[in-house]
Parts: C-alpha cells; structure tokens; sequence
C-alpha cells in the first residue's frame, strides 16, 4: 500500500473511532516493512491531532475523544516494538492534578489521556490536591511539569501555593508550572508565575510539548524529517 495512503488509512481510524481498524492497518504497516515511526506519526498520531481539533469545534465530546485515544493507542501497541529506534524512547515526565479545595476532574482527565496519548509519562494526583504534595510528587517522579486544574474560583488561588513551595525550596527552575481550567486565564497565569496556560486539552498538549522541546505529539525520532 501506498505510504502516504496508509497513513491516512491509519489517521482515518483514530476519527472514526475505529480500533479495529487501526489496529488492523497497524498490522498491514508491519507486514509490508513500512516506517513504523512514520505510521504513528502521520497517521495514529495525525488523527488524534484531528480529533482534538472537531473537540476544539465542539463537534466531538469527551466520550469520542476517550474512543479516538483507545484507537490510536491500540494502533501504537502494535507498531512500537517495530520502532527502528528513537521514537518515543524518552518520555516527558509530567505529575497533574486538581488543586485543593476542588473536585471537579473531567477537564484535567482528558488534559492527561491527551498528553498519554502524546508520549507523556502522567502522575495523575487526583482531585484536591494540597500545594506540598503537587511538589513533593513532582520531585519524587523527577517530572518536568507540574500541571494544576481548577474549576472554582475558591479555588484558584491555591495554584499560586505550588509556584510559591517551588520558590522556597529553591527548585523553581527544575519544573515547567501549566494551569487550566475554566476560571483561568493566561492573565492569572502570569500573575502566579506559572510557565502556561491552556484554555482547552489540546491546547494544553501543545503548551506541554512547547515547554518540553518536543514536536505536537510523538518525539522526533533520529534521523527523522
């Protein structure tokens, strides 16, 4: 099959929901020797990127999203031991979590089924989380960002805590600090200090994988253009 057809086979599949499918032309890839790098990043990859963008335009919802991801990771389960080398061997490691004093995490799990879905490690903390711990766990997991939700305005606030403990601890430069959720702005971003600000999950991917020095995605893999 031709290349460029499979990976839009393949990236069809993932906006279809299609697992079946994925995987079935995941399989395809290997048997005719494709690039198996190139396979997930035009096209399982691509189309979760396009999945993201009808979530942006509101013609997806939460529950097509979750069954995109499920597509595009069962098409990756096949291709990765067939990955020549590079591809996502490095993972950016990542703790998120819902700050203190609120409950409310649909938003922040589809943030990390997203950034999984990427090639991010997650600690995911829960809901009502205290400042200290989105610290501590940070460091325990040797993460590079610490990812803060909130949906209350109560609530926000606490984000500032995090930034604060950094700056105590003398480890602020070690982590990249992104808030979200739907009080926030990127004008409170930049009051508290933190690094970023994503208005929705895939731009938050983004915001991550600028912060990390990583492409919309999938790592760049050597050799690869």
């Amino acid at each position: 099959m031709n290349a460029d057809v499979l990976h839009k086979g393949l990236s069809d599949a993932v906006v279809d929901m299609d697992e079946d499918g994925a995987v079935r032309l995941a399989h395809l890839a290997v048997a005719e020797g494709a690039d198996a790098y190139l396979a997930i990043d035009r096209g399982l990859a691509k189309g979760m990127e396009r999945a993201g963008k009808l979530f942006e335009e509101e013609e997806y919802f939460v529950p097509e999203l979750i069954i995109c991801a499920d597509a595009m990771n069962a098409g990756i389960d096949v291709l990765k031991p067939h990955l020549s080398g590079g591809a996502l061997s490095v993972k950016r490691r990542a703790v998120i979590g819902v700050i203190e004093g609120d409950t409310h995490d649909i938003g922040k799990n589809l943030v990390k089924m997203m950034l999984e879905s990427a090639g991010f490690e997650m600690t995911d903390l829960g809901r009502d989380v205290p400042a200290s711990v989105f610290v501590d766990k940070a460091v325990e997991a040797d993460a590079e960002l610490i990812l803060l939700s909130s949906l209350m305005t109560t609530t926000m606030d606490a984000m500032a805590d995090v930034v604060r403990l950094l700056v105590e601890r003398g480890i602020r430069e070690r982590f990249k600090v992104a808030v979200g959720g739907g009080p926030i702005s990127q004008a409170f971003a930049d009051r508290i200090g933190a690094d970023g600000y994503g208005k929705n999950a895939t731009e938050a991917v983004r915001l991550c994988c600028a912060l990390t020095g990583v492409g919309a995605g999938l790592e760049q893999a050597p050799g690869k253009s």
